[in-house]
């Protein structure tokens, strides 16, 4: 079936969209759930079973694979109350049934379900047949989960360490497997073959002879040649990639991957231009693999889904990605944290987001994973890590240990962000001969690190109201750029009828396209790498950034004759151009 609406709502941080499936499946819309915090997951488990008035047994750290239980277990009450939900709008009359017409109002006006309903719905209806039709014709949004596949810390018990199946990101996927649910996992952050050979191991991953999978494989990337390699590293293992989610690199929420200067137009381009064989060449690969290990062959070579996100923030920008690129569905992410019906944001930091303009939005180096990362100024979280580096005692108390990572301390790993790993790592630079200026730069580059893995979870317990005695009250918010140009909080029928044209929430008239915003942003991180290079540099450093003013002048060019016919567009791409000139000739001057 095809999808009810053309965008879907990303994962975003850890707890924003941790109950997005419950506020809006029912009305046909796709959304992620991040599994990084089983602690969270649990801990809205048993207030959403009290709700419910349904029973609740913990699910405690003491018993064996809790990690993966804890998700399975949410993700399966998730999936009930969800179709709960789903199963009594259907049901409903239509003159009693506000979530009917939300159903409806909410699709866009291009709909065939939608004009069909009008048409049916109109004088002398019978009842019945409507009902009838509304339970052969409505569909869930799929209820979508997100694995971050470079969080996978190992872990221990007794100081002994578990087996690999055992670290977090393998038990994440265990739980996500042996789960009720038949919708997609969305694999982010890049190819890691450990994990990826892991799914191997769960049927529901393995297409039947008709071509359906019950547990679809979503890649996230940023560009082409990185889906053309972790989609034939799959393939090789029975497995297909039935969805690839671009995502522009810079100009996104969340964690940001440079690409090396490619601009996202041009990338969707060669998606589109290269989807057939794409899909032709892994499928042969796939093939072979399936067939190998005595496993069903699909009788039809399989669907590819290509969907985009990162920036889009009007309707026309919306329409151009899916029609020119011919993209299946729009990622809208950002402008979703100020829709309450749809992700869970505490009112502190809404009204925070509310009020953010360009200067509040920042791309940081404040994430443990050492990934730029966007960032909201003044959020709760790092105003907590600056009181700690006042008092001299820099770094979180990590008390969930997420990204325990860095193994230079402790062959258990430690979080860069972490209390101890900074202590050691102070006193291991004062250790080194350094001048004042290089001192102070290296420690400032070891305290900027801040809790992510705590504060992307703990709006959702402020939201609710639930204890917070383990995390602290501290909330890290991860915004794309497009924050700036949404002002106000918005409900369901606001969010889509802007995102299908009928109306416009954006207020101010200086937003850049989508496209011109990432370029922008594109120049001032080129900008902040040539202010990083000097004499010491080597010349595989210096090779990069010509490297990257090449990918992002051929950028210009391909916009330039894509936009041809747009004056306004073009007179913007000028400037963005004339910024880059001055740095190239400084790039120039340095090779």
């Amino acid at each position: 079936m095809a999808n009810t609406h053309s965008f879907h709502i990303p994962v975003m941080g850890i707890g924003f969209t941790i109950d997005s499936p419950l506020k809006v499946s029912h009305l046909g819309i796709d959304s992620v759930i991040s599994l990084v915090d089983d602690i969270l997951l649990e801990k809205l488990r048993k207030m959403y079973c009290e709700i419910s008035k349904l029973p609740y047994s913990e699910i405690t750290e003491k018993m064996e694979d809790f990690r993966a239980k804890r998700i399975t277990s949410y993700l399966n009450l998730m999936q009930n109350l969800a179709e709960e939900k789903f199963e009594t709008l259907k049901i409903a009359t239509l003159e009693s049934s506000n979530e009917i017409k939300k159903y409806f109002s909410i699709l866009p006006d291009t709909s065939s379900l939608k004009k069909e309903f009008n048409k049916r719905t109109k004088a002398n209806f019978n009842v019945n047949e409507i009902k009838h039709w509304l339970k052969e014709n409505l569909s869930m949004g799929s209820i979508d989960v997100n694995i971050m596949t470079k969080v996978d810390k190992d872990n221990y018990k007794k100081k002994e360490q578990l087996p690999t199946e055992y670290n977090d990101a393998h038990a994440a996927l265990r739980g996500y497997a042996t789960s009720n649910l038949s919708s997609s996992l969305i694999l982010s952050a890049g190819m890691n073959p450990r994990l990826y050979s892991y799914i191997e191991q769960f049927d529901d991953f393995f297409p039947d002879s008709n071509g359906y999978i019950k547990k679809k494989i979503v890649l996230k990337v940023s560009d082409f040649r990185s889906a053309l390699i972790q989609g034939k590293f799959l393939a090789k293992k029975g497995l297909w990639v039935s969805e690839y989610r671009i995502e522009s690199g810079l100009n996104c929420g969340g964690h940001a991957f440079a690409t090396d200067g490619y601009l996202m137009g041009p990338i969707l381009e060669q998606f589109k231009n290269e989807k057939e064989s794409l899909a032709t060449s892994i499928y042969s690969i796939l093939t072979s693999a399936l067939k190998r290990k005595e496993k069903t062959v699909p009788q039809n070579i399989l669907p590819i889904k290509l969907t985009a996100q990162g920036g889009v923030g009007t309707a026309e920008e919306h329409n151009f990605i899916l029609n020119h690129y011919k993209v299946d569905s729009v990622g809208w992410g950002t402008p979703f944290l100020l829709v309450p019906e749809a992700t869970t944001v505490d009112k502190a930091t809404v009204k925070k987001l509310v009020e953010a303009k360009e200067n509040d939005l920042y791309l940081s180096n404040i994430s443990p994973l050492g990934i730029p990362f966007h960032s909201l100024k003044g959020n709760t979280k790092d105003v907590e890590k600056e009181k700690n580096i006042a008092k001299n005692r820099p770094g979180s108390s990590c008390p969930k240990k997420f990204v325990s990572l860095n193994k230079d301390f402790k062959e258990s790993g430690l979080c860069t962000a972490s209390r101890e790993y900074q202590h050691l790592k102070i006193l291991e630079l004062k250790k080194d001969t350094l001048t004042p200026k290089e001192y102070t730069i290296q420690y400032e580059k070891i305290i900027e690190k801040s809790c992510t893995c705590v504060g992307l979870g703990t709006s959702a317990l402020l939201a609710y109201g639930l204890d917070t005695k383990t995390e602290g009250d501290g909330v890290s918010i991860c915004p794309g750029p497009n924050m700036a140009y949404f002002s106000k909080t918005m409900n369901l029928n606001e969010i889509t009828d802007h995102i299908y044209g009928r109306n416009n929430v954006i207020k101010r008239e200086d937003r850049p396209h989508m496209f011109i915003k990432e370029l922008g942003i594109y120049n001032s991180f080129l900008k902040e790498k040539i202010k990083e290079t000097n004499t010491l540099s080597t010349p595989k450093e210096v090779k990069y950034l010509s490297v990257f003013r090449n990918n992002l002048l051929d950028g210009l060019t391909y916009y330039k004759t894509i936009f041809s016919k747009d004056p306004t567009f073009l007179k913007a791409l000028t400037k963005q151009k004339e910024e880059l000139n001055i740095l190239s000739s400084t790039i120039d001057k340095i090779q």
